[in-house]
Order: C-alpha cells, then sequence, then structure tokens
C-alpha cells in the first residue's frame, strides 16, 4: 500500500492543486478520501503521453474507448460509499486500476472485474508497480459481479448501466452500499443504493456521465 513516506516526484505540486481547487472546492468533506487522493499518483494511471494532462479537472482516454474519471467523480463516488477502514469491495469495471487504488487505501479488499483483458492486465501491472497487495483481479463480464466472493460491503460501478441490477443488491451485505450511474447511454445520474434488510433505499447524487456497461446485464456490444 502507498504510505505518507513516498519520495516526493515532479507531480506532487498538481496533486495537491487537483485536491485543493478541483475536490476540496467540488464539496469533498471526507478527509480520508481527500488523503488517498493526494497519495495516489493519478499519472501513472494514464498514457505516457497524457501524464502532464493527469491532474485535469477532466476525464482522459486510456484506449480502447475506455476513460479514466474526472477525479472529481472519482471522489464523489469513493465518499458515498463512506468507508471506514474494514470494508470488503467489489469493483465493476477496472479500467485504468485508478478507482481501484483510491479504494485500496481506504478499505481493506478491493475485488476488481474488467470484461477487456488488455485494460485488466496494464492496471494489474500499475498496481502491483504500486506495492498494492489488496486488490484481487478478474477479467470478464462484470454485470454477472463475483457471487462467489459475495456477500460484498459495497459495490461501486465505473459504467453506466440502463438499470439497478438486482443481482448487485443480491450481493451486498445487509446495510451495504451500491454506488452506481444509472440513466442513458451517454448522459446518466449517479445514484446511491442501500440495503436494508429484504427491501432497498436509493439517494441521488449528481448528473454523470460514463461510458456504458457491456455485458448480459447491461448495454450490448455493438
Amino acid at each position: 500500500m502507498i504510505q505518507n513516506g513516498r519520495a516526493r516526484d515532479p507531480y506532487e505540486v498538481a496533486r495537491r492543486r487537483m485536491v485543493a481547487d478541483q475536490l476540496v472546492a467540488g464539496g469533498i468533506k471526507d478527509q480520508r478520501v481527500l488523503e488517498a487522493m493526494l497519495q495516489v499518483p493519478r499519472h501513472e494511471f494514464v498514457n505516457p503521453g497524457m501524464q502532464n494532462q493527469a491532474y485535469e479537472d477532466r476525464p482522459l482516454q486510456i484506449g480502447m474507448a475506455q476513460t479514466i474519471s474526472q477525479p472529481l467523480m472519482v471522489a464523489i463516488m469513493t465518499e458515498a460509499l463512506e468507508l471506514k477502514g474494514g470494508e470488503k469491495i467489489l469493483e465493476i469495471g477496472t479500467g485504468s486500476g485508478y478507482q481501484a487504488a483510491i479504494l485500496a487505501e481506504l478499505a481493506k479488499d478491493i475485488y476488481t472485474i474488467e470484461r477487456l483483458d488488455t485494460l485488466s492486465i496494464r492496471a494489474r501491472r500499475v498496481l502491483h508497480k504500486l506495492l498494492y497487495k489488496n486488490i484481487h483481479f478478474r477479467i470478464g463480464d462484470g454485470t454477472l459481479g463475483w457471487p462467489e466472493e459475495a456477500p460484498f460491503d459495497c459495490i461501486v460501478v465505473t459504467a453506466g448501466s440502463p438499470e439497478i441490477q438486482k443481482n448487485f443488491i443480491d450481493q451486498l451485505k445487509d446495510g451495504g452500499r451500491l454506488v452506481i450511474p444509472v440513466g442513458g447511454e451517454t448522459v446518466q445520474e449517479l445514484v446511491v443504493i442501500t440495503k436494508v434488510g429484504g427491501s432497498f433505499r436509493t439517494r441521488n447524487v449528481t448528473g454523470c456521465g460514463f461510458v456504458k456497461r457491456i455485458g448480459e446485464y447491461g448495454w450490448k456490444c455493438e
């Protein structure tokens, strides 16, 4: 895991500016989330030619029609999970691996699924380079979840979904939270679902725009 004692790097000032000017200014209040975003080197998760853009207030292309999310959106989704430190989390959509790294700073174990093997392998290399030991990887259809590792304290979905999936709720512990963008193919609403006994309650957080979640229970490949 990345520790506070990491040697300084050329992007430290840019990372601090990102936290102050984008996250704090954008309403993020959870100090643990802010510290994680300060610690994780986002420039390691983008394509080499785009590292000087890594801390800008926008998503960036990472290849294969996928993106690394805007820093503020990563922080909003993470804060919505209300992490305390001992959680077991399922992430749907490994992508660059950046969200998994943030979660790994804040929780006990991260299980992350990516349908594109090239992205999963690339993310795994970066996360191993950064010495994360609490992230578990799977290549496959994320819309199925990871039932053999359920139940999870939290599930976070990093792609737009046409609906709230029952199988995700089924894979949550009682009291667990699902954070998922729900809506159309390009514009969604970020929703937090809390499982309460045999039912669940929802809370809308903000509008958002994620790439489509492809799979058996998501959008179909074109």
